[in-house]
């Protein structure tokens, strides 16, 4: 004999199969970052904004002018570039790493949206 809420949780289990891995990490990412983060498919140019995810890659920019860190943040949902301008390198910023950021969502010229110089916090 099967429980009143036994086929329920059954079927929730079987849903959950079927929803694509990038939503599963987006819900897991909101829920871990304790943090009001906006999802990066939701940011808006002009936006000042709390983001939350995972950096795809990390590019130290030592060429000509000015250094640069750039990052690439993921969290499921979109992307974001991150730049740090004047810096060389930022310790615990790799390619791997959860991190939520905060700051002032800008337009780049080919479209992209990216947040300069944002204060952030690594999370485990």
């Amino acid at each position: 004999m099967v429980p009143a809420g036994g086929r329920t949780g059954l079927r929730e289990w079987f849903k959950r199969l079927a929803v694509p891995h990038q939503e599963l990490f987006a819900a897991e990412v909101r829920r871990e970052s304790g943090a009001d983060a906006v999802p990066l498919a939701d940011l808006e140019a002009r936006q000042l904004a709390v983001v939350a995810g995972r950096l795809r890659a990390v590019v130290h920019r030592t060429d000509g002018r000015s250094p640069s860190v750039e990052a690439e943040l993921f969290d499921g949902t979109g992307q974001v570039a991150l730049v740090w301008m004047g810096r060389r390198r930022i310790v615990g910023l790799e390619a791997g790493t959860r991190l939520v950021a905060r700051g002032r969502v800008a337009q780049l010229g080919d479209g992209r949206l990216a947040i300069y110089n944002p204060t952030y916090e690594l999370r485990p």
